[in-house]
């Protein structure tokens, strides 16, 4: 497949990128706004942590037998792109109904309303997505094509991280959450449908003969495979700690950064700029991801050069150092708390490059270990798997995010939103103790069958 086919793929993370950060950095804000904010509760925090919980356990159930269709399906397109097709509209869609939930309803009519929207949006969402990750171990069959293209995917994620994070933050603040969820929306289902074209006929060529065992045995088989199962738990972890830093940084920028003012006013070339808590947690989200892109070509270097699992390892180790730091940021006097932050968010990025360029990567490894050890091509299922249990480990982010905030969300007592960063750190030294059993080399093509 010529390099622009396999960069054009690599361009539908993007989209997906747009839509979950903004997800993470917004969603608990716009239903559960912090106790200071001057904005309705839409759903309490209780109610809405455990409906998130609740859903993510049983949304997951979804992701293996997903790839299981997947990767039995025979049609003219593939085993691949009439899933991606006739769902990518509806993933779109839905995540915009989670942004206009019905008005002076109550909370039961608004708690019916957001499990509805976000079981059916996680649903299509895994339609969409899941065949559409499965393609990467075809698309990219050597370790250069496959560490050149994640490394690509990194880049448009973190050009859809900076729409997300940074500039769908303005848009709140500018226009309104509708507006900013009908934005994210057109741009994940552009995405999505761009790189699916740059692979259209190249997939369809691939001649792979689709899974004929059962779903049982093929779970099985998988959960089988060590190096999956070494593989698994530490991107969760990582993943989970992330999640909970990103979903902390508006309720900081809101009551750790601003305090009790409304907005904080810089004075510049004989103009006021004032910020607000979208503005603040858009640059410190802009911060971390121009730190990301920068790290970025020195990890590639160092991947080839000292193998991405290498990497990968000791990234999630330098995590379990950075993100403590978020306890103690703003407590150095003299320094206005924004740029302490700023400092922090750039430390805390360079973890996250070497965690989060090559998880598909290795997994793509493992597809292929797994292929040696059973002659069967299950891209789709292992996938799945993985959805699994990152939904369910993930899930547990958000009550674990609002048993912090019991501790201190409010200027006089910040203590909740403080412990947040030791809290990621411990996660990341998890993920890094669980890592420790893999063994595959980067060319898993060498490896004599087991």
């Amino acid at each position: 497949m010529p390099r622009v086919n396999r960069l054009l793929y690599a361009s539908h993370v993007l989209g997906s990128s747009v839509l979950s950060r903004t997800t993470q950095a917004w969603l608990i804000f716009f239903y559960a706004p912090p106790a200071e904010e001057d904005a309705p509760t839409i759903l309490p925090r209780l109610a809405l942590t455990t409906i998130l919980l609740v859903l993510g356990i049983l949304d997951a159930i979804d992701d293996p037998l997903i790839g299981y269709w997947s990767d039995r399906t025979r049609s003219r397109w593939g085993r691949r792109i009439p899933f991606i097709v006739t769902s990518t509209p509806f993933y779109a869609l839905f995540f915009f109904l989670f942004w206009v939930p019905p008005q002076g309803s109550g909370y039961w009519v608004a708690g019916i309303y957001f499990t509805l929207i976000t079981f059916t949006q996680r649903i299509v969402g895994t339609l969409s997505s899941g065949p559409m990750e499965a393609l990467l171990p075809e698309v990219a069959r050597t370790p250069a094509e496959r560490v050149s293209n994640v490394a690509w995917q990194f880049v448009f994620g973190s050009m859809g991280a900076v729409i997300g994070l940074v500039i769908a933050g303005v848009i709140k603040d500018q226009f309104g959450f509708v507006v900013m969820a009908a934005v994210v929306a057109v741009i994940a289902m552009s995405s999505r449908y761009i790189g699916l074209a740059g692979v259209w006929r190249y997939v369809r060529r691939i001649e792979v003969q689709p899974v004929r065992i059962g779903i049982r045995r093929s779970l099985t088989e998988a959960f089988r495979n060590d190096q999956f199962l070494y593989f698994l738990p530490t991107f969760v972890c990582f993943n989970t700690a992330v999640a909970l830093l990103t979903a902390a940084l508006p309720f900081y920028a809101d009551v750790v950064i601003l305090g009790e003012k409304e907005r904080i006013v810089f004075h510049a070339l004989g103009r006021s700029i004032e910020l607000e808590e979208g503005s603040i947690s858009s640059i410190l989200f802009g911060t971390t991801l121009v730190a990301v892109l920068l790290c970025l070509p020195f990890v590639y270097r160092l991947a080839i050069r000292r193998g991405k699992a290498w990497l990968y390892s000791s990234s999630m180790l330098a995590g379990a150092a950075a993100f403590p730091l978020l306890f103690f940021t703003g407590m150095l006097p003299g320094v206005h708390p924004l740029v302490q932050s700023m400092a922090f968010v750039v430390i805390a990025a360079v973890p996250m490059v070497g965690v989060f360029t090559f998880p598909n990567a290795i997994m793509a490894d493992i597809i292929d270990y797994d292929a040696l050890r059973t002659g069967m091509r299950r891209e789709a299922l292992y996938y799945g798997a993985q959805n699994v249990i990152e939904k369910w480990t993930g899930s547990l982010m958000f009550p674990l995010f609002a048993a912090l905030l019991l501790l201190g969300e409010t200027t006089a007592n910040p203590l909740g939103i403080r412990l947040m960063g030791p809290v990621a750190g411990a996660l990341s030294l998890l993920g890094f103790a669980f890592f420790r059993g893999y063994t595959l080399p980067d060319d898993v093509s060498t490896m004599p069958r087991p």
